[in-house]
């Protein structure tokens, strides 16, 4: 019995001596123990604190670590559009129009098929997971372009895209192979155009992308920083400069075509007058 009493008031001074730390000690009962360096005798020993595996750093809490551990956890992630789902490596999304023309021109003899889409089109929606991404995971050599209509409405009016779902499909010196739109009723147009022009071919001469008329449409239109040269203008303005100096280096004085219709004429009236003077 007095052993039990002794117990008792040894604890009890233990918190009363401890009073002004109270609430923070009864968190910590829950990591600490009490253990006796001797389990029969206990007068005259001492009691040691001994520190579970769980006890909390200096200055935070239990329920604090466990906060900072599930936010640690948690990943609060930016939830993809629907067009951003189930992406291939040969997929990738158009910026701008000088993007579209060197992506094309990059493709060297690559079939690339140039997807026109709407985020709120249901058409384009559908097409995506079941058509694009299983044919571009089919089709590893084929490059698809997407094009995000509402991004790039000006440019799509340049191009005469006026109707979504819509693809065109390009490949090296050929330039532009077929267009059309098509939905999932009508997806075997889609699948035949593929099956058609990825069959095995070399095209001869330089990659030739975009149409002249539509690079024209894309660098007259003012809401595009696009520019564009011509290529019959650079090919004229060469020729003029070739003749210029061929003309130049030759010693005969060349003529003009109106001067030497006047010459042949001349000639002619002096052969009529010559005639008619001998037969008189």
């Amino acid at each position: 019995m007095a052993e039990v009493l002794s117990k008792t008031n040894l604890v009890s001074s233990w918190h009363q001596n401890h009073h002004h730390h109270h609430h923070h000690e009864k968190k910590l009962a829950t990591f600490c123990s009490l253990k006796l360096n001797s389990t029969s005798d206990f007068h005259g020993k001492r009691i040691s604190l001994q520190k579970s595996a769980t006890f909390p750093r200096r200055g935070t809490t239990f329920q604090s670590q466990s906060l900072t551990i599930k936010a640690q956890t948690l990943r609060i992630g930016k939830a993809q559009k629907w067009w951003e789902k189930g992406v291939q490596p040969n997929m990738k999304e158009v910026e701008s129009a000088e993007d579209l023309v060197e992506s094309l021109s990059k493709a060297g003899d690559k079939l690339v098929i140039v997807d026109f889409f709407s985020p709120g089109c249901g058409g384009c929606r559908a097409l995506h997971p079941k058509v694009i991404c299983q044919m571009a995971e089919m089709n590893p050599d084929v490059q698809f372009l997407q094009i995000n209509y509402e991004e790039h409405k000006s440019m799509c009016y340049s191009l005469n895209v006026h109707v979504l779902p819509f693809f065109r499909f390009y490949r090296g010196a050929h330039g532009r192979l077929c267009s059309f739109s098509c939905t999932n009723a009508t997806i075997k147009k889609f699948k035949d155009a593929l099956a058609k022009h990825t069959t095995d071919r070399c095209s001869i001469g330089p990659v030739k992308g975009l149409e002249e008329k539509e690079l024209l449409a894309l660098a007259a239109n003012k809401d595009l920083s696009f520019n564009y040269t011509p290529i019959h203008t650079e090919k004229h303005l060469v020729v003029v400069t070739e003749e210029a100096t061929s003309s130049s280096s030759s010693k005969e004085h060349v003529l003009p075509r109106t001067s030497i219709l006047a010459q042949d004429s001349i000639a002619e009236e002096k052969t009529t007058l010559a005639g008619a003077t001998a037969g008189r």
